[in-house]
């Protein structure tokens, strides 16, 4: 299901990462925090919290309240984070991911938010708004989450992580087993998947839910394509992000190595900054999104043009 270009740059990065631990654990540490950040304000965002990345960090850092904002979506900030928490446990142990591991994550995602409801498997009816299926009756619900389970179970150690780990969360949130933090708490256990298979969790931006809407009704369809690859790109950008911080700076980076705004990069090569462009938001170049704008490198575009011939 992975793009094969995009599949094999994941396995060379997760290399080389791999080869350089024990990482630096200052680095390593910081790192860790800006992601926690940036995945409690993307995660939240996606499903309608209306706080800015600077303010989730202000309240995650300084334990600042936000005028303006609801009590529930500082809650909402909070919460996710001390989720995180148990993910990054669980990761450095060997215990089977179960229903009881999703019940405990969603018991933190909404405490204190719907405490009556927290860590409870739905009893009513729900629709998935915009999905082209009903999620099952909540009698199934208990049944369904032990057969996902197992299945997980089944899977693990087999075939390739970030398609597991894209899979696994949308059958999870198929499933809807929660009144709500269905999505919240299906992504954290997408981390808890990726991280146990040493990778880096990979964060779904707030600016990409319009196409990963499309992509997780892509596979309510049976096509689980889009999404997988949807995964498989944020696992990248995170793989590059702790690639670039323990490399140290000692001298400049090649000329064919450095990062260049795709208008550049397009410069001298065989193709359009337009091309280029839907290239790195489809994975199969090299590209990182920073701020509005996608990078690349001209070695990249030279081996993504080798790849084509």
């Amino acid at each position: 299901m992975l793009d094969s270009r995009l599949l094999i740059r994941l396995h060379t990065k997760k290399a080389e990462l791999d080869a350089r631990r024990p990482l630096p654990a200052p680095a390593v540490r910081r790192l860790e925090e800006q992601l926690a950040v940036e995945w409690t304000y993307n995660s939240n965002a996606i499903e309608g919290n209306t706080l800015t990345l600077r303010e989730t960090q202000l309240i995650l850092e300084q334990g600042v309240t936000i005028g303006g904002k609801s009590l529930r979506e500082h809650f909402e900030v909070v919460n996710h984070r001390e989720a995180i928490g148990l993910v990054e446990s669980l990761a450095a142990g060997n215990e089977p991911i179960t229903p009881g591991t999703v019940r405990r994550l969603h018991a933190l995602v909404m405490a204190r938010i719907d405490d009556e409801n927290a860590g409870q498997y739905r009893q009513l009816p729900v629709r998935i708004v915009g999905a082209s299926f009903d999620p099952p009756p909540a009698w199934e619900v208990a049944s369904r989450l032990t057969d996902w389970a197992d299945w997980l179970a089944g899977q693990e150690d087999r075939g390739e992580p970030v398609e597991l780990a894209a899979v696994a969360h949308h059958r999870l949130v198929a499933i809807h087993p929660f009144l709500d933090g269905n999505g919240r708490t299906s992504r954290l256990v997408m981390n808890l998947i990726l991280l146990r298979a040493a990778y880096p969790p990979a964060i779904i931006a707030r600016a990409n839910r319009a196409q990963y809407y499309r992509a997780l009704a892509a596979a309510d369809r049976g096509d689980a394509t889009s999404l997988t690859n949807l995964v498989g790109r944020a696992v990248e950008r995170s793989l590059m992000l702790y690639l670039e911080a323990t490399t140290p700076q000692t001298v400049p980076p090649l000329p064919g190595d450095e990062w260049l705004p795709l208008r550049e990069a397009a410069q001298n090569s065989p193709y359009s900054q337009e091309y280029l462009s839907l290239l790195a938001r489809t994975g199969r170049l090299e590209a990182i999104k920073r701020g509005r704008n996608w990078y690349t490198t001209r070695r990249a575009v030279e081996t993504y043009s080798q790849s084509v011939h």
